[in-house]
């Protein structure tokens, strides 16, 4: 059993599962219908309590509220998923591009 991360750190962190599937629905003005369809979608995976209850992190939230906003605009569920899925792939590859840019202008050339 791994040991629990302190308050403070939890509060914190993006990645942890604080929000009910209840209260996660309400903070997104949707239904947790809606949720489970994005977890049956694969666009997020919730974490299971003991008690086998979804729990969604402040990351998750953030993205099915961007799903939210697509199929708000009539984009179908499944097409909003694999948008919001290549806006992530884009955004890490030009997180890590930048990141070999800065690599490579700290780097000293050749004399």
């Amino acid at each position: 059993m791994t040991p629990e991360k302190p308050l403070s750190d939890r509060l914190e962190d993006d990645d942890y599962p604080a929000y009910t599937m209840g209260r996660a629905a309400e903070m997104l003005g949707t239904t947790p219908g809606f949720l489970r369809a994005l977890g049956e979608a694969r666009l997020i995976t919730p974490l299971r309590s003991e008690g086998g209850h979804r729990r969604y992190s402040r990351y998750q939230l953030r993205v099915a509220a961007r799903a939210r906003e697509l199929v708000d605009r009539g984009t179908p569920i499944e097409a909003a998923c694999r948008i919001v899925i290549l806006e992530d792939q884009l955004e890490e590859a030009q997180r890590i591009n930048a990141e070999y840019r800065r690599a490579a202008n700290a780097t000293p050339g050749p004399a």
